[in-house]
């Protein structure tokens, strides 16, 4: 897989940035203390590159706990879990935030992760199948987004679901992304496969290849260039990308997007933080994981990383209540299951719509 999660980092760069990674020489970041505190103790943390929170929480925590956070990113998020499964035996640090549950099941079969159960309580639903290996800390929704404003110049009805994009009335107006190449490319084939099933979801495909669908490497280009209710103004009214786009586009002065998240289309996924086997802090790597899950930094989370918190009752930004779609009943699918079959169905969807 490419950078997809670094894809993710470039969407949420319209906003002000609160707290920023800069890189040492050892590719690593002390976050919440100097050189000169060489007594406090200190977690190494793994994660994906678009890890970003207030540089404010981080030094709170530090105060706090008296653990300081040795930051050091992986990758994307398939690169972060490759990483993990790989050094194993000789664990590059404590604990590990960022691998969602298209992933995850390759890490947790490999017993990478020890397990814990937090103190603060997560929704069931976010959790782990049949596991206390890692516990849910954010969730964000891949579904498909539209430019209202282009149907209605047009006078054309909105889609609505999955079946919608193979109607003629729609054709030559979508654009995907690659799933070898990209998270939400990767979350839509899943979400068709768990709609149509295993013996229907290709023919969904060719139907959809048959009526112009375009593909994108990556979440960049499918948003930022092709899709037209983007500032780069592409010729695609219908995209995939995140329930929490349409925040984004809203405008500074609280001005509507023109665009919106199809609720019915939308794949859920869940990220994750695990206290590493082998740990040299397990103790501090559990504070860690407490943090995560805190009332500040769950707030925190909307705002610095465009994805939802998983703690239930946890305040979000007005733009979040106003346009990110809440799907009743988002589509999911058993990690598992995911683990199994992501290779052979990549394959199998490059045949058929690549060629």
């Amino acid at each position: 897989m490419t950078s997809s999660r670094c894809i993710r980092a470039r969407r949420r760069s319209n906003i002000l940035a609160l707290f920023v990674l800069v890189p040492a020489l050892s590719g690593c970041t002390v976050l919440g203390g100097g050189e000169d505190e060489q007594g406090a103790d200190t977690v190494v943390l793994l994660t994906h590159d678009s890890f970003s929170l207030p540089a404010e929480l981080l030094e709170q925590f530090r105060e706090d706990s008296g653990i300081r956070i040795d930051h050091r990113a992986q990758g994307d998020a398939g690169e972060l879990v490759t990483s993990l499964v790989l050094t194993q035996d000789n664990p590059l640090g404590d604990v590990v935030f960022g691998v969602d549950n298209t992933f995850a099941s390759r890490a947790v079969d490999a017993g990478v992760f020890a397990d814990y159960e937090p103190s603060i309580s997560v929704p069931d639903d976010l959790r782990y199948p049949n596991s206390r290996a890692l516990t849910p800390i954010d969730y964000g929704d891949v579904c498909l987004n539209i430019d209202t404003r282009y149907f209605a110049e047009r006078g054309i009805a909105e889609p609505k679901t999955l079946d919608d994009l193979l109607s003629a009335e729609y054709e030559n107006m979508t654009v995907v992304q690659n799933p070898a190449t990209s998270s939400p490319g990767l979350a839509f084939l899943l979400a068709t496969i768990e709609e149509y099933g295993e013996d229907g979801w290709q023919d969904y495909w060719t139907s959809l290849r048959d009526n112009g669908v375009s593909v994108a490497d990556g979440w960049t280009q499918a948003y930022y260039v092709d899709f037209s209710g983007s500032e780069g103004a592409g010729p695609r009214p219908i995209v995939v990308s995140y329930a929490s786009s349409p925040p984004a586009e809203a405008g500074p002065d609280g001005a509507a997007p023109t665009t919106s998240a199809l609720a019915e289309t939308c794949f859920r996924q869940v990220e994750y933080a695990g206290v590493l086997e082998g740990a040299s802090n397990p103790d501090g790597a559990e504070q860690v994981i407490e943090f995560l899950l805190s009332a500040d930094v769950q707030s925190a989370f909307p705002e610095n990383m465009y994805v939802f918190p998983a703690v239930e009752g946890t305040p979000l930004p007005e733009a979040f209540d106003l346009y990110a779609p809440k799907p009743d009943a988002p589509i999911t699918m058993d990690p598992a299951k995911i683990g199994a079959n992501r290779d052979a169905w990549i394959t199998q969807w490059r045949d058929i719509v690549l060629g």
